[in-house]
């Protein structure tokens, strides 16, 4: 039965993944011949002082989105796990920004914050007039709103899940002691879906290290390079430069990180076996 996962994930995972090691070693422009090189576009690759800079403005981008998208996360999966009619109608409404293209997202927004032709100039809001994308600072900050704006429902929904599966014979027992809502949620919520936050940050953290396409349209890595993360170090590399060696290093540099952070989350995590006892 797991055979035709296993053959797909050889075929559009590992296989690509070798290929772009392979090409790591070797010296392309993307259209002539490739030329096995060593470590000609490793040594290229780690002595740009671009690299450490997108590095920087990664972690940055995922630290920061982490510390947004969680807690409201957790919040907005607590509220729609009560069993209301009401919030069923909610849950919709919220999950609609995960249906949306990154694209589309980026375009809308960057078109919203126009200082000339945005909602600030629309209903003459002169905090909505600033030049959002054009300030390093304040384009961070677009940036991170709107990454948490379309990825808050997807995590909101599997907090949800984990919170219907806390027996509520905890709540009517804390009650009973005379616990109000927010020592429950501290005590008994947070501690019972310890393993469902590792899960949603590590797909958090993995996942912000791929920002691409809402980089690109967005910011397009400025105002200079303040919002250049890796991802589209690799591609400005790769497709702007013609610079394919360079550009598989910063990706096997990106896969690398994504598995270290995974395993650091998974230990954090504790061991398989136990996360399969939330909620018990």
């Amino acid at each position: 039965m797991a055979l035709p996962a296993l053959l797909m994930f050889i075929a559009f995972g590992v296989i690509p993944l070798v290929g772009v090691l392979a090409l790591s070693f070797t010296t392309w422009d993307g259209i002539g011949d490739i030329h096995p090189s060593g470590l000609t576009s490793w040594r290229a690759a780690l002595s740009d002082p671009g690299l450490p800079h997108a590095i920087w403005v990664t972690f940055e981008i995922m630290i920061l989105s982490w510390l947004v998208q969680t807690p409201i996360s957790i919040l907005i999966g607590v509220f729609l796990a009560a069993f209301k009619k009401y919030r069923g109608l909610l849950a919709v409404l919220y999950f609609i920004p995960l249906l949306l293209s990154s694209a589309a997202i980026s375009i809308t927004f960057k078109a919203l914050l126009d200082p000339n032709f945005g909602l600030g100039a629309g209903f003459g809001v002169e905090w909505l007039k600033q030049d959002w994308l054009g300030d390093p600072q304040l384009a961070m900050g677009v940036l991170i709103f709107v990454v948490s704006w379309q990825y808050i429902p997807f995590h909101s929904l599997i907090y949800q899940g984990a919170v219907r599966q806390i027996p509520t014979s905890m709540y009517e027992a804390s009650m009973i002691d005379g616990a109000g809502r927010i020592r429950q949620f501290f005590s008994i919520t947070l501690p019972q879906i310890k393993y469902t936050i590792i899960t949603s940050s590590t797909l958090m953290v993995v996942g912000s290290l791929t920002f691409f396409d809402l980089i690109y349209v967005l910011t397009g890595g400025g105002p200079g390079d303040s919002t250049r993360a890796l991802a589209l170090e690799m591609y400005q590399k790769g497709f702007m430069a013609n610079l394919m060696g360079p550009a598989s290093c910063i990706a096997v540099i990106l896969v690398l990180l994504g598995l270290v952070l995974a395993q650091l989350l998974r230990r954090l995590g504790g061991r398989g076996d136990e996360s399969m006892q939330e909620g018990v």
